[in-house]
C-alpha cells in the first residue's frame, strides 16, 4: 500500500536528532523534556540509518505514546567510538546487525548490563552464512528447498565432488537439473543466479538488490556456473511469479506481503510514492507455524524471511532466506500491531505488575492514507461486465500456438544393445512400449550411448554401389542439419571428410550424437527422440520360462516446428488484445486486478516447444511484462502433456477417417456434390472439393516443380560451400533466435531462406514431400501428406517469397482447396464421428475446464453468502449443494493415480494469494477473477470445437439444442481452418441481482477466433500484399451464440459432462484450508484488536 508523507503525533517525537547528532545526553534532553520516574528504558542500539527509517520511527513513536517507556537512542558515535562501559543503561535492548555494526561490542554490553534483548545477538552470526541458516531451519523442522553446498578455499579451485554438465550439476553425487538457483554462502552477498535449461532456451538470470526499477537481468549466453567462490545450489521452486515476504513480531504474530517476483522480468512495480508495490496476503496455518519456528530457531522476535509457495505437486511453502530484523515499510495497521506486541514483551519482562492487554482506545490517532486514484470503485466493478448488474468471474481460453517452421523428422532402425537398453530404461522395462526422450537427463544418456557407438571419423574406400547417389544425398542432409544446430564449426566440416561408404545407420546416429552434443543448440526446446520397439526375440530365463526381449527398434528424431519471430509477435499481440478486450473496463482493468492479487491466473502448455514459447509470449503481452521469454516461461507456464498433448486416445478413429477420406478423394466420389442439403456439414467428407482427384494430380506435378527449383538453389549453395570451405562458417544459433521478435533482414537481403533453414534442408523438406505424396513404384497417392504440403507451401509463401519460386502461388491455391476438405475431416468424417474423436482427444481438457468453472462458482457463492449474512441462509442452498456434491466426489475417489500433473479442485492452492482485508486498503478485496489459459496444438482446438458444436447429437442428450447457434454452425463449416493462434474462449458471468439458487445467476459466453488471417496469401502472394515482417494479423473473435441468448452454467455442464473426464479420474485435491485468522495465541492480546491464529 502507498505511504504518504510522514505524519507527526500530537506529542513531541523522540525521533529527532540533535544538530550535532552526537551523544546520548543531547538526545535525552529532547525526549519530551522530562522523563517520568519508573519508566522502562528502551535502548535502541542500532546504526542511525536504521533508527531514522520510517518504520522504526513510526513504531518508536507509538511506544512512546503509551507513556510507559523512555526511548534512548545510542547513536553512531556512541556505538562505534565509545567503550561499552560508557554506553547508557537500559532495561530493554533493541540491537541488530547492519553494515558496519560492531556486533561483538553489542554482545559485551549485553553481558555487562543484562537487559532484556528483543533479538538475541549471538544467533545473528548465523544469518551471515546461508548454509548455516538452512541447517538451523532444518533442525527446527522448517521446510527448505533441496540444496547442496560447494565450498572453495580459493577462486577456480577444482573440486572432485563437483561436476558440471550442460543441463545439470552434481554435488557429492546429488544431481541438480536446470533450472536451479546459485546463492553465495555469504549472506551479505545478494547477487543470486538462476540457470535455465536448454529445454527452455538456456541462459542465466542474475537477481540483485533493486537498482532503480530493476531487480534482475537476463543473460541468454551464460550457461556455466560461477567458480570464484563458495555457493549454495538449490532446486528452483516455481511460484507463479510471486514472492511472499513474512514479518514476525514475536513467535505469535506474522504479517505477509506478496510482490511480483524478480525472476519474471526484473521490472520493479512501484506506486505513486516510489515504493515497491506489495499487498498483504493471508497465511495458511502451516505457514504461521513456519513463522513461529523461524522466530524460535534464531531467537529473533522481530524477523523477516522469504517464503516460496511452490506450485508443483502438493501445495507446500518453503523458506529460502532469513533476513533478521525487518519491518513492513508501508502499513499503519502493522505499526499499530507491532507497537502493541513490543509493549507487551517489555511489560511482561520488566513490569509484570502492569497490565499488558491492549487498551480499548490507542493513545494515538492516525488514519490510513487514502487509496490512490487508480482504485476508483467504478472502473473496477466494470471489469468484464457486458450487461447491467453482471460481473466477469472466470475466463477460460484454449489457444493454438503461433506461426512455426515446418515440422520434420529423421527415422532409422537401431539394433545396438546400448540403445535398446536405453529404451528399456525409460519405458519402465516394458518390451513393447516406446520410450520418449526429451529431458536433459534422458538426452544426456542418449548422447553418452551414441558417442560410444559412433566414431567421429572413419576411413573409407571407393564406393561402387548403385545406391551411392542416394546415400550421398543423405550425408549432405546430415551435414546441413549439423551446421544448422551445432555452434562449433568443426563438427560441420568433419562431415565432409566422412566417406560415403559408411553405414547409413552409423552416419545418422553420429548426426544425433552431435545434435545433442555440448555446445550445440539442438538440445533446446524443440528436441524430441522416440524409440519404438519393432522386433522381438524370446530369451530363456533361469527358471526355464521365456520372455520377449526387443532386438530392433525404430528411432525417430523430430526437429523443426520452431516458433518463428512472427509466431512470437502474434502471441504477444494476442496477449495484449486479451488484456484490453476480454476484461473490458475503463482505467487499469486487468493489470489493477492482477497487481492486487485478485486476478487468479494459471497458464498451462503442452510439451511442444513452440506451444510453450507461445504461452510465454502471450503472458508477456497479457501482463505487460518486459525482457526475454525464458524466465517468463519457467516462472509462469506449467507443462501438462497428458491434458494438452497427443492423439493416442483417438488414433483408431482418426486412422479410419483418413482411410475413408482417401477413398473419397481418389475416387472422385465426393458426397452430395450435385444435390443441395439443408445442413452440408452433416454429410461424410463435407468440404472436400468436387474435383479432388484432379487437384491431387495437379498437386503432385506442382510439388515436383518446386522441388526442382529448390534443388538448383541447393546445388549452388553446395558449390559455394566447397569453394569457401576454408573460410569460417557461423551457423544460425537457434537458442539466440528464441529471443528475437523481429525478422532477420540480413538473411533476407542475402537471398537466403528465412530463419535457420539452409537451401539443402529446404530441398530435403520438399524432396520428402514429393516422394511421400506419390509413390512412383506403387502408383499410389498418400492423401495424408496434403496438410504437410499445404503447411510447407504456406510457410514458404509467407517467409520465403523473396526467393521467387515459380508456381508456388498456384501450388498454394491447389493445396489449400484440398487441405480445407482434408484437415477438418481428419478428426471425424461426419459430425457423430467428430464428436467421438473430439471427446477422446479433449476429454481431459474438457474435464479440467468444468472443474475450473465449478471452482469459480463455489468460490463466488461462498463469498456472496459471507457478504450477505443478513439474508436467509437458504438462499445459496441449490447452487452450493451442487458444487459440494461435485467436490465431495472428487476428493473421495481414486487416490492411487501416479501422474499428478493436474491439480483437481486446486481452489485450495489457487486462493493462496487472497488479500488480507485488514491490511490491504483495497476496495472490494474479496472480488476475484479467475483466468485459465490452455495452450495446445491444432488437434485439441478442433476436438474441443467439435464437442461444443455437436454435443447435442449424443443419445444421452437427445432433443437438446446445440450449444452453438445455427448461424455459427454455418460459419464454422465455412471456416475449415483454425490457423495459428486460433482460440476458443469461455467466459463466466455472475448476475448479482438474482438469487444464488437461480440458474440464471451464472451464464457462459462462448467465442472463437479463426486465428491468423491469411487473406494476403490468398490474394496471389503478391509481394505488395504480404506483410513486411512476415506477421499476419489474428482475426477478431466471433460469437458462438446469438446476441441476447443465455446459456446457463448448469446447461453447459449438462451438455459437456458426458464427454469430459469424470472428476474422480483426476488426482485427489489437497486438503481444504480453514479460514485463516491472524495474530497471537497469547490470550492477553485478545483485547479488541489482536485475535488468535
Amino acid at each position: 500500500m502507498p505511504m504518504p508523507k510522514k505524519q507527526t503525533f500530537p506529542f513531541q517525537s523522540c525521533s529527532v536528532l540533535s544538530a550535532e547528532r552526537q551523544g546520548v545526553k543531547e538526545m535525552d534532553g529532547r525526549n519530551d523534556g522530562s522523563v517520568g520516574v519508573g519508566k522502562i528504558k528502551i535502548g535502541v542500539c542500532v546504526m542511525e540509518k536504521k533508527v531514522w527509517c520510517s518504520p522504526m520511527e513510526q513504531i518508536l513513536e507509538r511506544l512512546r505514546a503509551f507513556g510507559e517507556f523512555e526511548i534512548i537512542i545510542f547513536g553512531d558515535k556512541v556505538i562505534l567510538e565509545d567503550p561499552v562501559e560508557s554506553w547508557p543503561f537500559c532495561d530493554c535492548l533493541i540491537a541488530f546487525y547492519s553494515s558496519g555494526y560492531p556486533l561483538e561490542k553489542a554482545e559485551k554490553y549485553a553481558a555487562l548490563r543484562r537487559p532484556f534483548i528483543v533479538n538475541e545477538l549471538a544467533p545473528q552470526y548465523l544469518l551471515h552464512d546461508r548454509s548455516k541458516v538452512y541447517e538451523q531451519l532444518k533442525s527446527f523442522g522448517v521446510p527448505v528447498p533441496t540444496y547442496a553446498v560447494v565450498r572453495r578455499e580459493y577462486p577456480n579451485q577444482e573440486l572432485n565432488y563437483f561436476v558440471e554438465q550442460d543441463d545439470f550439476i552434481e554435488i557429492h553425487g546429488k544431481r541438480f537439473c536446470k533450472p536451479f538457483v546459485e546463492k553465495p554462502i555469504d549472506g551479505d552477498d545478494h547477487n543470486i543466479m538462476i540457470y535455465y535449461p536448454s529445454s527452455a532456451g538456456g541462459g542465466m538470470k542474475e537477481l540483485f538488490r533493486k537498482v532503480g526499477n530493476r531487480s534482475s537481468e537476463f543473460y541468454p549466453d551464460v550457461r556455466k556456473v560461477r567458480r570464484d567462490g563458495s555457493y549454495i545450489y538449490e532446486e528452483f521452486m516455481p511460484t507463479g511469479g510471486t514472492d511472499v515476504k513474512v514479518y514476525t513480531v514475536g513467535p505469535g504474530y506474522a504479517h505477509a506481503e506478496a510482490r511480483k517476483s524478480p525472476v519474471v522480468d526484473g521490472v520493479v512495480m512501484r506506486n505513486s510514492y516510489g515504493k515497491e508495490v506489495r499487498y498483504p496476503v493471508l497465511l495458511t496455518p502451516a505457514e504461521k507455524q513456519i513463522a513461529r519456528s523461524v522466530c524460535q530457531a534464531f531467537r529473533q522476535a522481530v524477523c523477516g524471511f522469504d517464503l516460496l509457495r511452490c506450485d508443483l505437486g502438493e501445495a507446500r511453502s518453503y523458506v529460502c532466506d532469513v533476513n533478521g530484523w525487518s519491518f513492513v515499510k508501508s502499513s499503519y495497521k502493522y505499526y499499530d500491531d507491532a507497537a502493541c506486541i513490543l509493549r507487551k514483551m517489555f511489560l511482561d519482562e520488566k513490569a509484570p505488575h502492569i497490565p499488558s492487554t491492549i487498551p480499548t482506545s490507542l493513545p494515538w490517532k492516525i488514519r490510513e492514507p487514502a487509496q490512490p486514484s487508480d482504485a476508483v470503485r467504478g472502473p473496477e466493478r466494470g471489469v468484464g461486465t457486458s450487461r447491467q448488474s453482471e460481473e466477469l468471474r472466470c475466463v477460460i481460453a484454449v489457444i493454438r500456438h503461433g506461426d512455426r517452421t515446418p515440422k520434420q523428422k529423421v527415422k532409422l532402425k537401431v539394433t545396438e544393445e546400448k540403445l535398446l537398453k536405453l529404451m528399456l530404461k525409460y519405458n519402465g522395462g516394458k518390451a513393447h512400449t516406446e520410450a520418449k526422450l526429451k529431458s536433459a537427463l534422458q538426452l544426456q544418456d542418449l548422447l553418452d550411448a551414441t558417442r560410444i557407438l559412433v566414431p567421429r571419423a572413419r576411413s573409407g574406400r571407393e564406393s561402387d554401389s548403385d545406391a551411392e547417389v542416394e546415400h550421398a544425398e543423405k550425408l549432405r542432409q546430415v551435414r546441413a542439419v549439423l551446421e544448422e544446430f551445432e555452434a562449433n564449426n568443426y563438427i560441420g566440416q568433419s562431415v565432409l571428410h566422412l566417406h560415403s561408404s559408411l553405414d547409413e545407420t552409423l552416419v545418422q546416429l553420429w548426426c544425433i550424437a552431435h545434435e545433442y552434443d555440448e555446445g550445440g543448440h539442438f538440445s533446446g526446446i524443440y528436441r524430441k527422440v522416440q524409440i519404438k520397439p519393432s522386433n522381438w526375440a524370446s530369451i530363456p530365463k533361469s527358471n526355464g520360462e521365456k520372455e520377449e526381449h526387443p532386438v530392433e527398434a525404430l528411432m525417430v528424431l523430430k526437429y523443426g516446428g520452431v516458433l518463428t519471430h512472427a509466431g512470437r509477435k502474434q502471441a504477444e499481440e494476442l496477449g495484449r488484445y486479451f488484456r484490453n478486450h476480454m476484461y473490458p473496463s475503463e482505467g487499469p482493468g486487468l493489470l489493477r486486478l492482477h497487481s492486487t492479487y485478485r486476478h487468479d491466473l494459471k497458464i498451462y502448455s503442452s510439451d511442444e516447444g513452440r506451444v510453450q514459447m507461445s504461452a510465454a509470449a502471450f503472458a508477456k503481452g497479457l501482463l505487460d511484462l518486459e525482457g526475454e521469454l525464458t524466465p517468463i516461461l519457467v516462472s509462469l507456464v506449467s507443462k501438462d502433456s497428458s491434458m494438452l498433448d497427443g492423439l493416442q486416445d483417438g488414433t483408431i478413429e482418426i486412422n479410419e477417417a483418413k482411410a475413408r477420406l482417401h477413398d473419397i478423394i481418389t475416387s472422385s466420389n465426393v458426397a452430395n456434390c450435385n444435390e443441395h442439403v439443408e445442413f452440408p456439414w452433416m454429410v461424410d467428407g463435407a468440404g472436400v472439393p468436387t474435383n479432388a482427384a484432379q487437384l491431387l494430380t495437379n498437386l503432385a506435378e506442382l510439388t515436383k516443380e518446386i522441388t526442382a527449383q529448390v534443388k538448383l538453389l541447393s546445388d549452388d549453395e553446395d558449390e559455394k560451400a566447397a569453394i569457401n570451405s576454408d573460410s569460417p562458417n557461423h551457423p544460425y544459433d537457434q537458442a539466440k533466435a528464441l529471443g528475437k521478435a523481429e525478422i532477420d533482414k540480413d538473411r533476407i537481403s542475402a537471398g537466403l531462406p528465412c530463419g535457420n533453414e539452409s537451401f539443402l534442408l529446404m530441398f530435403a523438406r520438399w524432396r520428402k514431400l514429393e516422394r511421400d505424396l506419390y509413390n512412383e513404384r506403387k502408383k499410389r497417392f498418400d492423401t495424408t501428406q496434403i496438410p504437410d504440403i499445404y503447411d510447407s507451401c504456406k510457410y514458404d509463401l509467407l517467409h520465403n517469397s523473396h526467393l521467387k519460386l515459380v508456381g508456388l502461388n498456384e501450388l498454394f491455391k491447389v493445396s489449400q482447396m484440398l487441405a480445407d476438405g482434408v484437415i477438418p475431416n481428419e478428426y471425424g468424417i461426419n459430425p457423430k464421428q467428430k464428436l467421438k474423436v473430439g471427446s477422446k482427444i479433449a476429454r481431459r481438457l474438457l474435464g479440467k475446464i468444468l472443474i475450473d468453472l465449478h471452482n469459480t462458482r463455489q468460490e463466488v457463492t461462498t463469498v456472496a453468502a459471507v457478504s450477505n449474512t443478513y439474508n436467509d441462509m437458504t438462499t445459496m442452498s441449490s447452487a452450493k449443494r451442487k458444487d459440494r456434491c461435485y467436490h465431495k466426489e472428487v476428493r473421495n475417489e481414486q487416490r492411487s493415480i501416479p501422474n499428478k500433473s493436474i491439480d483437481l479442485d486446486d481452489s485450495d492452492k489457487e486462493t493462496k494469494y487472497c488479500l488480507d482485508p485488514k491490511y490491504a486498503n483495497v476496495i472490494e478485496p474479496e472480488r476475484r477473477v479467475r483466468t485459465r489459459l490452455y495452450f495446445t496444438s491444432e488437434s485439441h482446438i478442433h476436438s474441443l470445437m467439435n464437442v461444443l458444436r455437436y454435443c447435442n447429437l449424443d443419445e444421452s442428450l437427445n432433443g437438446e439444442e446445440s450449444l452453438v447457434c445455427q448461424n455459427a454452425l454455418d460459419r464454422l463449416f465455412k471456416t475449415r481452418e483454425l490457423d495459428y493462434m486460433s482460440y476458443i474462449v469461455l467466459r463466466m458471468f455472475e448476475n448479482t441481482e438474482v438469487p444464488l439458487e437461480d440458474p440464471k445467476r451464472f451464464r457462459i459466453e462462448m467465442t472463437f477466433s479463426r486465428g491468423a488471417d491469411i487473406c494476403s496469401l490468398e490474394s496471389g502472394g503478391k509481394a505488395s500484399m504480404l506483410p513486411d515482417d512476415h506477421t499476419v494479423q489474428i482475426m477478431e473473435p466471433e460469437r458462438l451464440q446469438e446476441v441476447g441468448s443465455y446459456i446457463t452454467f448448469d446447461k453447459f455442464d449438462k451438455m459437456t459432462r458426458p464427454f469430459a473426464m469424470p472428476a474422480e479420474d483426476f488426482p485427489p485435491a489437497a486438503p481444504s484450508q480453514p479460514l485463516p485468522v491472524r495474530f497471537c495465541k497469547d490470550t492477553e492480546l485478545q483485547g479488541g484488536r489482536l485475535v488468535n491464529f
